[in-house]
């Protein structure tokens, strides 16, 4: 127990100075990518792998780690390039996303280096709406600065993992169901794929959707509507925010809300695709009210069914 409240306060000191870490690999000879350490599991070199029939196209093959079966996916094909070759130089970087665990063929890895959200940017508009970035950084070194990306590993999942947005009958039957109809809810995540989740799952049963890319923005629109006296419980149902965005992570948003006497009480619930026991430890350390794994239609549901109980029983 000791050792995960110690894992609990490391890794909160490091999201409540709004920093994070990132693991730096290449997936061809020029350009430099990146994700959040937070996901990753470990490294290794590229075991043998086994076929896997019938797979996704950018499922390499399967392979045994320590006795866990893990699907491979090669990443360069993933995000529209030609698909990587096996090689000496190959790594496997092992992941969690959103209660599965899958490995991700790259190239060279170079090492991890610990930056501040404020140094993330979210990537140029002109990228269009297909790109694989969740962001950009910049790296300075010996031989000049080296631009950084990084990967949206949810979009990436969401083209080879089926993701359900069906809410099942018996939580569309709960009495609540209807009551949803007109409650607005504000999201702020810097997937895409993941607002889209979210939005798709909400908006059939009337739900209202406002989306921002990243914290600080959800940050400046909420102070506007509190100044407009547009966020009591009627006007704005809660904040459904991600942990890791550019600028503002989750966590120093709802660290920054509650210190807003017109915002401290809004009911904030962290969607991540963050996975392991401490989670919870750490959104309750930061003040969110509720915390929920990203990409369960059901659970998203039966949680806004919750807030509205909640509030009727306050009533």
């Amino acid at each position: 127990m000791s050792k995960v409240l110690e894992s609990v306060d490391q890794r909160t000191k490091l999201v409540g100075e709004n920093r994070l870490e990132l693991l730096l690999f290449k997936i061809n000879s020029t350009q430099l990518f990146a994700i959040n350490v937070f996901k990753v599991r470990e490294v290794v070199k590229l075991p043998a792998l086994n076929a896997l029939p019938g797979s996704h196209p950018h499922i390499t093959g399967i392979a045994n780690i320590r006795g866990n079966s893990i699907p491979v996916i090669n990443l360069k094909g993933a995000i529209g390039f030609k698909p990587m070759e096996m090689n000496a130089n190959a790594n496997l970087i092992i992941t969690e996303y959103n209660r599965s665990v899958q490995g991700f063929l790259v190239g060279e890895v170079e090492h991890i280096v610990n930056m501040t959200w404020n140094d993330i940017l979210p990537p140029p508009k002109t990228a269009g709406a297909n790109h694989y970035l969740t962001a950009i950084t910049r790296l300075e070194g010996p031989d000049g600065a080296r631009l950084v990306s990084i990967i949206d590993v949810e979009k990436v999942l969401a083209e080879i993992i089926h993701y359900d947005v069906e809410v099942s009958d018996e939580v569309l039957a709960s009495e609540l169901t209807p009551q949803m109809a007109g409650k607005h809810i504000l999201i702020a995540d810097d997937s895409a794929t993941a607002r889209r989740q979210v939005k798709d799952t909400l908006e059939p049963l009337g739900v209202k959707i406002t989306e921002v890319s990243d914290g600080r923005q959800a940050l400046k629109l909420l102070q506007q509507w509190a100044a407009e006296g547009k966020t009591s419980e009627d006007d704005l149902l809660m904040l459904i925010t991600d942990a890791e965005m550019p600028e503002m992570d989750g966590y120093k948003l709802t660290h920054e809300l509650r210190q807003i006497p017109e915002l401290k009480d809004l009911y904030i619930v962290l969607n991540t695709s963050l996975s392991g026991n401490f989670n919870n430890a750490m959104a309750e350390k930061v003040g969110c009210n509720q915390l929920i794994s990203k990409f369960q239609p059901d659970n998203l549901v039966r949680l806004v069914h919750e807030r509205i109980k909640m509030l009727s029983a306050e009533g």
